[in-house]
């Protein structure tokens, strides 16, 4: 039995698809079970609770082979990062207690960095705070989601893909969920590690190489147009950021463009992704039409 956290998300729901078709048994934490209802239905054990009750938490851990974790994500986040403090807190208390045989935690690209990095600064508090813990983990440091660039689907119907990647040409490490589910499930159910491991995944992609595959799957030329830096803070408003929050989204993509992300962090594993954005943008291309 495996617990997977976040699993109505993409990349919870990634990481349990890849454990179900593995053949592994798992559970789920949930604050919402008609939300999980189709999980149920495919033999998923729903645990009623959510990230900020550390005795649910700990409940859902009881008797787990492995666990996947992940913080919620939070595009205004509170100065102090609370949000992401206070459930970080919980897991702690939780997997003090508990002590699973191993745990797997979202990370991102980036997060051995402990400033400057906008919202990613949660996932740096996360691996800060897991760091005493003595269950064997690893830290899956992924890239940008290529899921994040389907707003392109409906906006670039005119031949242009506006990004917040400048230039558009330079790479960055970019990722599908699925990869991400594909390597939860790998280091869940493969051998045993002590101590603590940190990999990076995803690929070296620049956003006009997503933009021509996005182009591919419309049968349009579509090209990525940098959204100039002084427009950023009205874009992510557009997005539903409360006006005057932008900052730690605006932070994280002067981050990415400042390289601050890229492959190659000290004393880290590499797993290349190996689903495209074109196959991303197919997917959901066809679910719509379904």
């Amino acid at each position: 039995m495996f617990l997977v956290m976040g699993i109505t998300g993409k990349v919870g729901g990634a990481a349990a698809k890849h454990l179900l078709a593995h053949g592994r048994e798992v559970r789920a934490l949930v604050r919402n079970r008609e939300k999980a209802a189709n999980w149920a239905n495919q033999g998923v054990e729903l645990v009623d609770g959510d990230w900020n009750d550390s005795a649910a938490i700990e409940q859902a851990l009881k008797g787990v082979e492995g666990a996947f974790v992940m913080l919620p994500a939070v595009w205004a986040p509170s100065p102090d990062y609370k949000e992401a403090k206070g459930v970080i807190a919980n897991y702690v208390e939780a997997l003090t207690k508990a002590a699973p045989p191993r745990v797997v935690a979202l990370s991102s690209m980036g997060a051995n960095r402990t400033s400057g990095l906008g919202m990613i600064t949660a996932l740096s508090l996360l691996e800060q705070g897991f760091r005493d813990l003595t269950s064997p983990i690893a830290f899956v440091r992924a890239g940008g989601f290529f899921e994040n660039f389907l707003y392109g689907l409906h906006v670039a119907q005119g031949g242009m893909l506006p990004v917040y990647y400048n230039p558009t040409n330079r790479k960055s490490t970019m990722v599908a969920t699925s990869d991400i589910g594909a390597e939860v499930a790998t280091l869940l159910t493969g051998p045993a590690w002590p101590g603590h491991r940190v990999i990076e995944l995803g690929s070296m992609v620049s956003t006009d190489e997503v933009a021509e595959q996005l182009g591919e799957v419309l049968n349009l030329d579509v090209k990525a147009f940098a959204v100039p830096r002084a427009g950023w803070a009205e874009a992510f408003e557009q997005f539903g950021i409360p006006k005057g929050h932008t900052g730690p989204a605006e932070e994280m993509f002067e981050a990415v463009n400042a390289g601050w992300m890229d492959l190659g962090a000290e004393d880290t594993e590499h797993v290349a992704g190996t689903t495209s954005a074109r196959e991303v943008f197919q997917t959901a291309q066809n679910a719509a039409k379904a």
